[in-house]
């Protein structure tokens, strides 16, 4: 079985940073196996039995989380010039190893995904798997019945990339509800460069059936389990 060091197992277990898990190792009280242990830097099987006292201590070996990312941050692990969205995840949920499944533009808001489970995240973004992601568009012009039609048969773009049939329907006079199965590099915005409509806003608001809750504020992150997880790889097989 794989080695752990106490201070990230306290983190993952009790939600907690590594220097609130130095504090807490010090009052004495956490054991691994029945012994006392006082270092953050010790390591132990992950199949021991870790108290705090009395108290049995578990921890999630991965995490997931449903972020309204907000304008203007970078949809990336690490990034030395500006603020990604990993930068801006409370303390709470921090761990090793957390990245973006898939990416939003800069200026792209709405429902993320971030994890550190790298198979998950691989299952999600597969192009085998064709996740449904629906955005909003606020647009600099109308839709037309053509521009329909040019989406569901499937968009040549100008760099000659072939995109998948997806979906375009009316949201408003010059806003509309887009929904495809892959993700090309700024794919939305060029698909409807096709057309000749640019694109002043765009809000993903759900992946396959997990939507973004109306009640989570720009930049807030809310835990999600297995339920939520399920929910991203239901299809409607509108596209097929």
């Amino acid at each position: 079985m794989p080695l752990i060091r106490m201070d990230k197992f306290l983190s993952l277990s009790q939600g907690i940073s590594r220097s609130e898990a130095k504090i807490l190792l010090k009052n004495g009280n956490i054991t691994v196996d029945g012994k006392r242990v006082l270092k953050g830097d010790f390591k132990f099987d992950e199949a021991a039995e870790v108290k705090n006292g009395n108290t049995v201590l578990t921890y999630k070996k991965h995490i997931y989380l449903l972020m309204n990312k907000p304008e203007g941050i970078l949809s990336a692990a690490t990034d030395k010039r500006v603020k990604t969205v990993i930068d801006i995840i409370p303390e709470r949920f921090r761990r090793d190893g957390l990245f973006p499944v898939g990416r939003l533009d800069k200026n792209t808001t709405g429902l993320l995904i971030i994890t550190d489970d790298g198979d998950f995240g691989h299952r999600v973004t597969s192009p085998k798997t064709e996740t449904e992601k629906c955005y909003y568009a606020e647009l600099d012009g109308e839709i037309k019945e053509e521009y329909i039609k040019a989406f569901a048969e499937g968009m040549t773009l100008v760099s000659g990339e072939v995109c998948k049939p997806a979906i375009l329907r009316p949201a408003g006079k010059c806003s509309a509800r887009v929904i495809v199965t892959e993700g090309k590099y700024h794919q939305i915005k060029r698909m409807f460069g096709v057309v000749g409509l640019g694109v002043n806003k765009l809000h993903r608001v759900s992946i396959g059936k997990l939507s973004l809750p109306e009640s989570l504020a720009p930049g807030e992150v809310i835990e999600i389990g297995e339920r939520e997880k399920a929910l991203i790889f239901y299809r409607n097989d509108i596209l097929l």
